[in-house]
């Protein structure tokens, strides 16, 4: 027989041999528990870098951690910003407060209701486009009687009693935020100053809409200079008080005029709407009206 044989037999009979016991083998040595490593001392606060008070005169300049929602383009127009502040203070002020004073209110008074009534046209057209057909009517009754009776605007007629037709700024800029147009990035720009992507593709219209439908003399060189050398100087003169505050008040002269900006814009889209907004908590605190104050405590009796 086979020892394979022989092995089946011996399983099927139950006498099948068992494995041979493992030899015993000595207790291993006993191994030292690790020694922990020494604790390390509690790491000791930095002390903050004390911060030296700005001295009278000394300007401070604050890093910004990036450019702020809506301002992605804020470090070049920060440089447009300081360039156009150095040609203001040295060219643009000086003569805008030589305009004022040399040329007589009534006269300067005239030339801005010539201009406002040079704009009637873009107003009514926006009032149309705004469906509110009572505002334009009133805007082409201000422009008849101001272009007749008013000697071609000068004489702003509509505005006194008994008409009572004041003047309304309007524009395509107004029209594309009425429907909900965003009003894109901020922009600090040459000759223009503050404005948007939305407020700068307005003006644009505006500025075109009478040359392109009236033509001569409105599509000459001399009629956009003379009235762009104007209506700019004018409106220097009635921004002054405003920027004065901007400039002198604020701590962070460019953010404060990009605050003001923007709260002048949104009140007026939202004027068209019907809703009134609360400048108070939309422009820089440097800008909010004073408080009055507390009347004196009554004496006793």
């Amino acid at each position: 027989m086979t020892s394979s044989a022989a092995l089946l037999a011996l399983t099927l009979a139950g006498t099948a041999p068992q494995a041979a016991a493992p030899l015993a083998q000595p207790d291993p040595a006993p191994v030292a528990a690790p020694v922990p490593p020494p604790a390390l001392p509690d790491p000791v606060a930095a002390e903050p870098v004390p911060v030296k008070a700005a001295e009278p005169g000394e300007i401070v300049v604050t890093a910004r951690q990036g450019p702020p929602p809506g301002d992605p383009a804020e470090r070049i127009n920060m440089v447009s910003f300081e360039a156009m502040q150095g040609v203001d203070q040295a060219l643009v002020g000086p003569v805008s407060q030589g305009y004022e004073k040399g040329v007589p209110k009534p006269l300067r008074q005239g030339l801005r209701n010539a201009l406002n009534n040079l704009s009637e046209p873009v107003n009514f057209v926006n009032y149309l486009l705004q469906l509110k057909p009572g505002k334009a009517l009133r805007t082409l009754g201000r422009f008849t009687i101001n272009s007749t009776v008013g000697v071609a605007g000068l004489v702003d007629l509509a505005s006194r009693k008994p008409i009572g037709l004041p003047y309304r700024r309007n524009g395509f800029a107004n029209t594309f935020g009425y429907y909900g147009i965003g009003q894109g990035p901020y922009m600090f720009l040459p000759l223009i100053g503050p404005t948007t992507a939305r407020d700068l593709t307005g003006r644009m219209l505006d500025l075109s809409f009478l040359p392109t439908l009236g033509g001569a003399p409105f599509n000459t060189p001399y009629y956009s200079l003379g009235t762009g050398t104007v209506r700019s100087l004018d409106d220097r003169v009635e921004f002054d008080e405003t920027l004065r505050k901007l400039r002198n008040d604020c701590p962070d002269f460019y953010a404060s005029e990009r605050q003001w900006y923007l709260a002048t814009r949104k009140a007026d889209i939202e004027d068209l709407h019907g809703r009134h907004v609360d400048m108070a908590t939309l422009l820089p605190e440097c800008l909010q009206p004073e408080a009055p104050a507390a009347p004196p405590p009554a004496a006793a009796p």
